[in-house]
């Protein structure tokens, strides 16, 4: 139940704080006063979609906040553990609406999303207003109406169903998929085990083609190479001159002296080192000149390993390494298309299991919701005599359709106005009377199903008066008396019957609008229901007859 509403900055609201109690509570004043503003703002505290055009001007942010007392709600009281959110007997919902586009929401002074949001307003206020009578036009919709009037162990089925649905569409695609690839794959699967052979037959190693470049360079420039190592380790040494001998020389003479003065040594050691590079770079030059030979036949070798792998690279890369990466891409392709442990057979024979699944459930879904509708013509029909349509009758009405997610069937409402009329759909008959008593009548029937204990009506009398609008009065009355009814209304026969009616005005000057609201006193209820009988001018006789309204209510 909603205990308070606190709204601040929101349209023409600058701040308003209302308090209920149970039972029905009625907003009456002028149109235009904010009565439906109100009601947008408990829409958006309970996760609607905001826009900033509702922020007050001049102002940076909207906040409504609403105070529910939630004992009673088991289902609620789940969602929230849930969620990981504060449980207890009360339940705070804030949001914020800022001027960057964005809303902060919390619940219980916990940070939440929209979606959690929306779930937990779900459980909390049932707000009907025109847009709910336009969703009754809407044959679309009935199924999802119908569905409202079941009960715990009717959702679990709906539930149970849709997995099955979501189970055997997903396999169904997969199924299809491969039926629908199968020769592309028996190619692509041919086409890989082509190329891994050719690539394979290759033996490539990796850096192969880098060293072969080397080694084909070296032998086409075998004699500036050997000419050229033989010129340097003759001027390393030789008979007639030896670079390596003289060095030598020079290293013993220092070595002789270098008792005599630090700098000789360190002379001495310097040439020292320097005398063992170079001969061991002499003695590397003669073991290389030793084993320089020129080899045609490797040549030839070398050149056709080099084309193999020129061909090899111009199909599947640029360098061997390329070639190399492409072959292991391909092969775990190949593994993939190939190494499979379920079969196309195996799938098609799960997907006929799984369909008989589909086909069962969806008749048990089928047979609940036949059982509900025939509960909810029974329930339609004695509301409607209530709300002075004894003539009406109320039909469900079935029809097979393609297997979605809620099951093989399509649901219509029909109705027929009067006797040994046809049922014909609601769009082709009702009024807009008749619509808003049977909308009500929908409602009244749920609100006995329902876990929500706050119930809204936005201006769902429209179009109705005398006793009618009587009947409707005691309609919303009886829904409010196990709960909390909240109602806009211009009606004298409802606005008489609440337990407690806010008035809410529009007061300008010259810089702004706001709104207002107050509690009326039952001399202030009384003036009121006054007006909306006589006018601005208040008569006895509309007083008096504003008392007996109210005294019946």
């Amino acid at each position: 139940m909603l205990l308070e509403i606190s709204i601040k900055n929101f349209a023409i609201i600058e701040e308003i704080s209302l308090h209920f109690e149970q039972g029905m509570t009625v907003l009456t004043g002028e149109t235009g006063a904010g009565k439906s503003i109100i009601i947008d703002a408990m829409n958006m505290m309970l996760g609607s979609r905001a826009t900033t055009d509702v922020i007050r001007h001049g102002m940076q942010k909207a906040e409504i906040e609403g105070l529910f007392s939630i004992e009673q709600n088991l289902h609620l009281r789940e969602l929230l553990e849930a969620q990981g959110l504060e449980v207890s007997d009360e339940l705070i919902i804030r949001r914020e609406i800022l001027q960057n586009g964005r809303s902060i929401s919390r619940i219980n002074g916990q940070l939440v999303n929209l979606s959690v949001l929306k779930a937990v307003g779900q459980h909390l206020v049932d707000i009907h207003g025109q847009h709910d009578q336009e969703e009754l036009m809407r044959p679309q919709h009935h199924i999802a109406m119908l569905d409202e009037f079941g009960d715990d162990t009717f959702f679990q089925l709906k539930v149970d169903y849709k997995a099955a649905f979501d189970a055997y569409k997903t396999l169904r695609k997969q199924v299809l998929t491969i039926q629908k690839n199968q020769e592309e794959n028996k190619a692509r699967i041919e086409m890989l085990e082509y190329q891994m052979a050719e690539i394979e037959a290759a033996d490539l190693k990796a850096g192969e083609d880098k060293e072969l470049h080397q080694e084909r360079e070296r032998l086409l420039n075998h004699k500036q190479i050997a000419d050229t190592l033989a010129n340097a380790y003759a001027m390393l040494d030789n008979e007639d001159f030896s670079s390596l001998g003289n060095v030598r020389s020079a290293m013993h003479d220092l070595e002789s002296i270098e008792e005599f003065d630090p700098g000789y040594k360190e002379l001495a050691s310097s040439l020292s080192e320097t005398y063992y590079v170079l001969e061991d770079v002499t003695k590397r030059l003669e073991g290389i000149i030793d084993g320089l030979d020129f080899d045609g036949n490797r040549l030839l070798v070398v050149e056709s390993r080099l084309d193999l792998i020129y061909s090899i690279t111009r199909k599947y890369g640029g360098t061997v390494d390329d070639v190399l990466d492409y072959l292991d891409q391909i092969t775990k392709e190949y593994h993939l298309l190939t190494g499979s442990d379920i079969s196309s057979d195996n799938l098609e024979i799960e997907l006929k299991n799984r369909e008989k699944d589909l086909v069962r459930l969806a008749g048990e879904l089928s047979n609940a919701r036949h059982q509900l509708a025939d509960g909810l013509e029974q329930e339609i029909k004695q509301e409607l005599k209530d709300l002075y349509m004894e003539k009406a009758d109320f039909q469900v009405r079935f029809s097979k359709a393609k297997f979605g997610r809620e099951g093989n069937e399509q649901v219509e409402f029909y109705i027929s106005t009067n006797p040994g009329e046809d049922f014909k759909p609601l769009v082709k008959v009702a009024s807009g009377g008749e619509l808003s008593r049977l909308m009500l009548a929908i409602k009244s029937a749920f609100s006995r199903k329902e876990g929500k204990t706050s119930i809204v009506f936005d201006e769902v009398d429209t179009g109705v008066s005398g006793r009618v609008a009587q009947a409707i009065a005691q309609k919303i009355y009886k829904i409010g008396s196990n709960g909390q009814v909240l109602a806009i209304s211009h009606l004298p026969q409802v606005i008489a019957v609440a337990d407690y009616q806010f008035f809410i005005e529009k007061v300008s000057d010259d810089h702004s609008t706001v709104s207002r609201v107050r509690l009326l006193t039952t001399e202030e209820r009384i003036e009121e229901v006054a007006k909306m009988l006589a006018g601005e001018n208040v008569t006895e006789a509309a007083l008096t007859q504003a008392r007996e309204l109210l005294k019946k209510g």
